[in-house]
């Protein structure tokens, strides 16, 4: 597996690290997580967004 170098406030990964202990997981499988979340639901947001806009091109074009 890859590994990747991040920079990040102290504060905010004790936060990490708390949140991660209270899961019973590692630190990487929580952002693991964090990242697969934000990139489904960015992808939803798009899919919205683009059916949206379909809608609203249909409604001009009729």
């Amino acid at each position: 597996m890859a590994r990747v170098l991040i920079s990040m406030p102290e504060e905010f990964l004790d936060r990490i690290d708390q949140v991660a202990e209270g899961e019973n997981r590692t630190r990487s499988e929580l952002i693991r997580e964090a990242l697969r979340s934000y990139m489904y639901k960015s992808k939803v947001r798009s899919s919205s967004l683009a059916t949206k806009n379909a809608a609203l091109l249909e409604a001009l074009l009729d």
